[in-house]
């Protein structure tokens, strides 16, 4: 999978990276050039007193030493902007990816280790790539290329390169073979602490109202400490590495100068070929260690690289649109005709043969217990999922034969738990219609009755908004989420239990106001509520009951038609007194 992503997302810049393999050449072969100079100095200019021979081949030394740092300063950049562009990539194309999931992709995956997938394991990847182009490159060629100056040397101490080359190796596979599945468990490690930590920050008020920090504290230990410890394993064998590189280093730098001043005074090879060949064998070693860099960097990466890619390789459940379908007729009308819809592997499903209507001008309400299937419906309409059989429509079209934005211009939804993005009031607003202008922002507000709070915020429509609206009550938070939809304008309105966090003046204000606009345009409501008292006034109301749809009717009707109906009134009423 490591090469598969590579393949694909370097070859958009095939031409930098050839210039960055150009330059890393030009600087290896200048280290390689700089010990055969320096032999001649001492072999011609030290050893007979030659001054010229001392200056002029100093100068080509720092010739050859300023075209490789020049050389790799260049290396360095463009493989840097290499590896940078990458992972821009990567990050954007899983970003694009999930985008498109389905809640079924979403659910499987979980938030916490589509997070980690998208930035630390795209990290992992592109700093292979990084230090790949910017460093490990050129050991091959050091590697070799210092193999056949050596033998140019002296061919009498090839030997301890048969020796000393498949230590180190040998060596550096032990370790990388180990490294590898700790890399695995790092990383799924890694996943829980964060998933540890989202669900820690994002329940903070039911923790403190259970007083369970310690409990908490006890289970983010659990996961950290599970990480810390194969972390460490890691680390541990990784620092093997340079205490063991170093010994074969320096034991084969004695053995060359132990065996290689016998040679030199029986006159085999001269003193200026010896350090020349002490200074191949260092290069050879350095470009080994530095390989091994890769083969340490490479399952690490190769783990990321696999979970990267079962997020790109995984297809949305939902199929595109496909192109050319009939355009729709009207605007306001939905339909659910004979819905049924069930999850993989469950015993029942959870919405069974529904049908009905929401028609232009009218308010549908759909009431029901816990687990009768509303939210579903709401995730049908939206098409956040796919009816497992049955058919939703929207202006008379299949939501399956709609590209999605125009489904998303003709269906809108408020959500039960209001989101929020960081910006301002207007950013937000205008999240679904960015030209709306600031008249029609105000309108929208007034009409989910927060046009008062916004004022007394100071700055208006430019007053900031935090993550999450975490700045904002949760009433307020559901009062600008209405709003946003309003600004979009859909033709479809779907409020999922969006009056909940509102008290009831509010919540009668805000319907009357909701109403009022709808009959001035072709738009249908449909509205899921827990409260009676939100629905009493609609147009129809659809009781479901395990899936089912029990009652159809106005509320007065479903009083005395249907039981599932008139007991919900009755348990409320109960409750209120």
């Amino acid at each position: 999978m490591l090469l598969v992503l590579l393949r694909r997302f370097l070859r958009p810049r095939r031409g930098r990276l050839g210039l960055v393999l150009l330059l890393q050449l030009v600087q290896t072969v200048a280290m390689l050039y700089l010990p055969r100079l320096n032999a001649d100095i001492i072999d011609r200019g030290i050893a007979t007193g030659d001054r010229s021979v001392i200056l002029s081949t100093g100068m080509v030394m720092l010739a050859v030493t300023v075209v490789q740092i020049v050389a790799t300063i260049a290396a360095v950049r463009f493989g840097a902007q290499v590896a940078m562009g990458l992972g821009a990539d990567l990050r954007a194309a899983v970003f694009e990816r999930v985008l498109d999931f389905s809640a079924r992709e979403t659910a499987r995956f979980g938030a916490p280790t589509l997070i980690t997938r998208g930035t630390n394991d795209v990290q992992q990847v592109q700093m292979l790539v990084f230090v790949t182009s910017t460093a490990i490159v050129g050991a091959p060629i050091l590697c070799v290329g210092g193999i056949v100056m050596a033998l140019r040397e002296d061919v009498g101490l090839s030997w301890l390169l048969v020796v000393a080359v498949p230590v180190l190796v040998l060596g550096m596979a032990a370790v990388i073979v180990r490294l590898g599945p700790l890399f695995q468990t790092q990383q799924r490690r890694l996943d829980a602490v964060n998933r540890v930590l989202r669900e820690q920050l994002t329940g903070i008020r039911v923790v403190r109202g259970f007083v369970r920090e310690e409990a908490e504290t006890r289970r983010f230990t659990t996961a950290n400490t599970e990480l810390t410890e194969v972390a460490l394993r890691a680390g541990r064998l990784f620092a093997l590495v340079f205490p063991f590189v170093f010994l074969v280093l320096n034991l084969t730098s004695v053995a060359v100068i132990w065996f290689g001043a016998a040679r030199v005074q029986s006159g085999e090879l001269a003193i200026g070929s010896l350090i020349a060949f002490l200074s191949y064998l260092m290069q050879i070693l350095m470009g080994l260690m530095m390989t091994t860099f890769l083969a340490v960097m490479g399952p690490r990466a190769a783990v990321s690289a696999t979970r990267i890619g079962e997020v790109l390789d995984t297809r949305s459940s939902l199929a595109p649109a496909p192109a050319g379908g009939p355009g729709p007729v009207g605007r306001g009308h939905l339909e659910f005709r004979d819905v049924s819809f069930a999850y993989p592997g469950a015993d029942r499903p959870v919405l069974d043969r529904v049908s009905f209507e929401v028609r232009p001008g009218r308010t549908t309400a759909i009431v029901g217990s816990t687990g009768s299937g509303k939210t579903t419906l709401v995730n049908l309409a939206a098409r956040l999922s796919d009816p497992t059989s049955g058919t939703v429509l929207v202006d008379g079209v299949d939501v399956r034969d709609l590209p999605d934005d125009d489904l998303r211009r003709r269906v809108g939804v408020v959500a039960q738990r209001a989101f929020l993005f960081s910006g301002t009031v207007a950013s937000n607003l205008r999240y679904g219609r960015p030209e709306a202008d600031d008249e029609e922002l105000r309108a929208a507000l007034r009409t989910a009755q927060a046009d008062d709070f916004v004022a007394r915020m100071g700055a208006g429509l430019d007053s900031p908004i935090s993550q999450g609206g975490v700045n904002v009550s949760g009433g307020q938070r559901q009062r600008l989420s209405i709003a946003r939809l309003l600004v979009a304008d859909p033709g479809v309105q779907i409020f999922d239990d969006a009056f909940s966090a509102l008290d009831t003046a509010t919540d009668a204000r805000l319907r009357a106001a909701l109403d009022e606009r709808r009959s001035t345009g072709s738009t249908g409501v449909l509205v899921v509520a827990q409260r009676v008292s939100t629905i009493v006034a609609a147009d129809e109301i659809v009781v479901l009951d395990a899936g089912r749809v029990v009652g159809r009717g106005r509320h007065e009707e479903l009083l005395t038609t249907c039981p599932v109906y008139a007991e919900i009134v009755e348990s409320q009423l109960a409750g209120a007194r």
